[in-house]
């Protein structure tokens, strides 16, 4: 078994498929913070990588072969794949909550193999065709607009609303969009990084630093950057009947002065993932409405693999990696 802190590149064969699966021919995988954290450390909260694993859950890629009973997608298809494949038949399933069926498989969230491979197997169920518009990019990218999208469902935005959100990263860039596509009235992004903050005023969004903020107060509060001690500054900065949704996750339990905070009557929202987000984020991002492929930063081939997971960690002034998989370092 490869130790912590390696990438190997090996022959994995070509994947068999059952009769509602296909092989998807695997074109870009963007890199996730989740990557870096089981490649680093190991672990993300109760997820424990304890044997060789698969890295990869934002892509997209090329219709390669369809089982017998395929009837949603054909091969040549241009797709882009959500990653979590639940049970459908659990209480959670059948009402809807998909993303919290108990028995769901999520790329490369141990001990599920991811797809940073030449192709994968999938059930079709979990593949949405791209207008011709729309790049392998742009298709990867739609998993972190979904969690921008959910972030938004869960916080319950509504049109005119005033828009707080911290962390600049590709989330957060991504949650602030799709607000601005829902109809806020503002949004305002907050970060500690300059690139990160120019990255945002760059696409229109107002701007402040971490250790500089104002007094404004907002009607939604999107906590995308999981630092310590954000939640609980965030919400004093909430309106009476203001809303909030926790997307990134901190190392650490969150202490929250409730009962001050009771005085406003907030309601907190937690953030796990998403569900039937994928149609309206190739709405979003064929229409216009939101830009993900700016966010991408740097590419890299399938031997670069270990550069991409570690780039943050190198190249402060980054945003996105994007992996193609058919590629290979010449």
């Amino acid at each position: 078994m490869p130790e912590l802190g390696t990438i190997e590149i090996k022959d994995v064969g070509y994947p068999s498929i059952g009769p509602r699966e296909v092989i998807v021919q695997v074109e870009a995988v963007g890199v996730c913070g989740s990557d870096t954290a089981y490649y680093r450390v190991g672990y993300i909260g109760d997820w424990v990588v304890d044997g060789p694993l698969i890295l990869g859950h934002e892509v997209a890629g090329r219709v390669q072969d369809i089982g017998s009973a395929v009837t949603q997608v054909k091969v040549g298809d241009r797709v882009a794949i959500e990653p979590g494949q639940p049970c459908r038949d659990c209480r959670d399933c059948l009402a809807g909550r998909y993303h919290l069926c108990p028995r769901l498989k999520f790329l490369a969230t141990p001990p599920h193999d991811g797809a940073l491979t030449e192709y994968l197997a999938m059930d079709e169920r979990n593949l949405y065709v791209l207008p011709d518009s729309m790049t392998f990019e742009e298709g990867a990218l739609l998993e972190p607009l979904s969690v921008g999208i959910w972030a938004c469902h869960r916080a319950s935005l509504e049109p005119g609303d005033d828009v707080l959100i911290t962390g600049a990263g590709p989330v957060g860039i991504l949650a602030a969009q799709t607000a601005r596509a829902l109809g806020a009235a503002s949004v305002t992004v907050i970060d500690v990084s300059e690139f990160r903050l120019e990255v945002a005023r760059g696409l229109g969004f107002v701007t402040e630093r971490s250790d500089a903020p104002s007094d404004t107060e907002f009607d939604v509060f999107l906590e995308c950057s999981g630092a310590p001690g954000v939640l609980g500054a965030g919400l004093w900065r909430l309106r009476t009947n203001g809303r909030a949704a926790m997307v990134g996750m901190p190392k650490k339990d969150v202490e929250l002065p409730l009962s001050r905070l009771n005085l406003k009557e907030l309601t907190i929202s937690l953030v796990n993932r998403y569900s039937h987000t994928w149609p309206t984020a190739i709405a979003l991002v064929a229409s216009g409405r939101v830009d993900v492929q700016s966010l991408v930063t740097h590419r890299f081939t399938l031997d670069e693999t270990e550069e991409a997971i570690t780039l943050a960690s190198r190249v402060p002034d980054s945003m996105k990696a994007m992996i193609f998989p058919q590629q290979r370092k010449s």
